[in-house]
């Protein structure tokens, strides 16, 4: 599987953010990818109050996508808002390609750091796999990088790769928490995990905030035993690599933690 990841850095505006992943669905799907992976928040940054960026996964911005998505024959993995109850919000991604369509919504909140990202987002419920080319896709965001449960429980359920789009706040030591979490997460669950951050904002971008998640960069590519396989830099890149579906297999055989495992979680069931 031929996979894009789009590190880039969304603005407060919808409008302007569609036309990055839009340019960016077509240059991957000619690039050869079958899977584009971008950030969480890519619709708008959480610089901007949530609810005033929610909209439905039937408007017209996730529509925008899905059209390009089919037109170009890709399956795009893309953050946004969505509606939810009492005034909050969903931290949700859109997935959505030919033959292919479901959503995700985050299950871990980013309450930590002096954040709190519950005050305007509830929180979702249920775990999410998507079959792209044949290939079993889980479905996480951000904070979920944190809880090998989640990841562990996708892998039991099929899951062969593991998507993890990311507006990760930056911080001391946090860059090498992510790369960390994201070989951990992988080996963990003997899966391929594709973590997809926002790039590094421009430091007199005072429109992100200061104290409001953004992104670092350094979207990372680990493989089933830990290794990394791609890791980029800190701006705006488009990247492409061709996953190994085999090696999946044979780490799960080599190192069967998911069957030796005399735990298991909730999630599981």
């Amino acid at each position: 599987m031929r996979v894009a990841l789009a590190q880039f850095t969304a603005t407060t505006e919808p409008a302007l953010n569609l036309e990055v992943v839009l340019d960016q669905l077509a240059k991957a799907a000619a690039a050869g990818a079958q899977l584009v992976v971008f950030p969480e928040a890519m619709s708008c940054s959480f610089a901007r109050p949530r609810a005033e960026a929610a909209e439905a996964l039937d408007g017209p911005w996730a529509a925008a996508v899905r059209e390009a998505a089919a037109e170009l024959g890709v399956t795009a993995v893309v953050g946004v808002f969505t509606p939810g109850s009492s005034g909050r919000v969903r931290n949700t991604l859109l997935v959505t390609g030919p033959g292919v369509e479901t959503h995700f919504d985050k299950l871990h909140l980013f309450d930590a750091y002096g954040y709190a990202e519950s005050d305007q987002i509830e929180p979702g419920d249920q775990l999410v796999l998507v079959e792209v080319n044949g290939v079993q896709v889980g479905l996480a965001t951000c904070y979920d990088i944190r809880f090998a449960e989640q990841f562990k429980a996708l892998a039991r359920q099929g899951a062969q790769v593991i998507v993890v789009p990311s507006s990760w706040a930056p911080g001391e030591r946090k860059v090498d928490q992510w790369r960390l979490l994201a070989t951990a997460r992988a080996l963990d669950c003997t899966s391929i995990v594709v973590a997809v951050d926002q790039a590094e904002p421009l430091s007199d971008d005072s429109a992100q905030g200061a104290r409001k998640p953004t992104g670092v960069g350094h979207s990372i590519v680990a493989g089933p035993l830990g290794e990394v396989l791609l890791e980029l830099g800190p701006g705006p890149e488009l990247a492409l690599i061709d996953l190994d579906l085999d090696s999946v297999a044979q780490a799960r055989k080599a190192l069967p933690v998911l069957g030796n495992s005399r735990f298991s979680s909730s999630l599981d069931r």
